[in-house]
């Protein structure tokens, strides 16, 4: 297929884009895209591809942008039932470590979602990636963290699994068992920390090796903050699951510093994601490290809160900076990186051509893919979304409504209804 006539294809060239470099966007006007088997065979100008492809089947982009679909490097998409009247509570003037010692917060979505049935998560979970893919995201990270017992844990990953053989988004899956300590471990935290090292993550080792033997293990990520696992605690689980073969990634710095992104750096995390509170020491730690500073401002937003990423400190330092939705029940309810997008420019003062690589090439550094998705580059995976517009800027300048008509993956079109 041969996609044609698009105002701006913008390519995102990588490597991935680190500090004042971020925001290359590499925009060919009147752009083209020859695709085969799933992949982009080549980039150019619509009338020389036109000219020089004269019987391949044609697509039509109309005069509008097409870009890399967006890679969601943050998500917590399997859950049951909702969390609106805690939301109700927050304005109220409750906060969310307050809502969380009283039994809310994630540990009400892991009371709900235990008690759901197979069935029951399966259809919510499919409506929550159906509704990000129709937004423009055709990769997603999604963490499991809603069940906080192995058979549960396992359950949300399996229902991750069977999602990405679906399709049609592609679904990279994340054990966060290290979400918060589950009630019946309340004054044992040790125990369960215990629990995650020497009998989650080895089982987990060992199904996914038996049942997946060509697929590299999912991440483990830890919630590493104020009210919920300690530095130390967080540097437990990482050795163990370090030991097993499996990547790292961290919740750090959203409400409290306790020396998460520091740790992150040190065992080599794909990504250090939240970091709210990061200081300047921790961010030039980062900008001499691989590690991707993920950040995720429909949080702070959900929470009415007015700090975001540093993000301009980030990049003056030099490091390497994405985007991602963090979209969950509890504070951030809405999987749009149109979104994320306009509020990073807002609110983290980012351009729009930051914001816009932040959410493709850098999301898939942030989950060790941008060899092979996150920008229009011949070799990489046919991974693109069509705009209803025809400058990238209107992602970022216009909010609240969806500005993508078509998204493409693996070569196939799916029109947004």
């Amino acid at each position: 297929m041969l996609i044609h006539s698009a105002s701006q294809v913008l390519t995102i060239p990588g490597p991935p884009q680190r500090g004042k470099h971020l925001g290359q966007l590499g925009i060919i006007e009147n752009g083209a895209i020859l695709i085969r088997d799933g992949s982009i065979i080549e980039v150019g100008n619509s009338r020389s591809l036109l000219a020089t492809y004269p019987g391949e089947a044609r697509f039509d982009a109309q005069g509008c942008v097409v870009m890399p679909g967006f890679v969601d490097p943050h998500t917590h998409l399997p859950w049951s039932g909702d969390r609106a009247d805690e939301f109700e509570m927050r304005l109220l003037g409750k906060s969310y470590q307050e809502i969380m010692a009283n039994g809310g917060g994630i540990k009400r979505t892991v009371t709900s979602t235990r008690a759901s049935s197979d069935d029951s998560l399966l259809h919510d979970t499919r409506h929550h990636a159906r509704d990000i893919f129709r937004h423009g995201t055709t990769t997603a990270e999604a963490k499991s963290g809603y069940g906080l017992d192995f058979k549960s844990e396992l359950r949300l990953i399996h229902t991750l699994v069977q999602l990405d053989a679906e399709g049609p988004l592609e679904i990279i899956p994340t054990f966060l068992g290290a979400h918060t300590f589950p009630e019946e471990y309340h004054a044992r935290p040790e125990k369960y920390v215990r629990l995650i090292c020497t009998d989650m993550l080895p089982k987990l080792a060992l199904r996914w090796h038996e049942h997946h033997p060509d697929t590299s293990l999912p991440f483990v990520d830890v919630f590493c903050d104020q009210g919920a696992f300690s530095y130390e605690q967080t540097e437990t689980i990482f050795k163990s699951a370090q030991t097993l073969g499996f990547p790292l990634k961290i919740h750090a710095d959203e409400f409290v510093n306790l020396g998460g992104t520091r740790l992150a750096i040190q065992y080599g995390a794909v990504s250090a994601d939240h970091l709210v509170k990061t200081g300047p020491e921790d961010i030039l730690a980062l900008a001499r490290s691989d590690t991707v500073a993920v950040s995720l401002p429909l949080t702070p937003f959900g929470l009415a809160h007015t700090d975001y990423t540093p993000a301009k400190e980030l990049l003056t330092a030099g490091a390497l900076l994405a985007l991602a939705s963090d979209m969950n029940p509890g504070t951030a309810w809405c999987g749009n990186m149109q979104f994320v997008i306009a509020l990073a420019c807002r609110y983290m003062h980012l351009t729009p051509a930051q914001a816009v690589a932040a959410a493709t090439i850098n999301a898939a550094a942030a989950i060790g893919r941008a060899s092979r998705i996150g920008s229009l580059e011949v070799g990489k995976q046919a991974d693109l979304i069509v705009l209803t517009v025809s400058d990238y800027r209107q992602l970022a300048y216009r909010f609240g409504i969806n500005l993508v008509s078509h998204v493409i993956k693996k070569g196939r079109v799916y029109p947004v209804q």
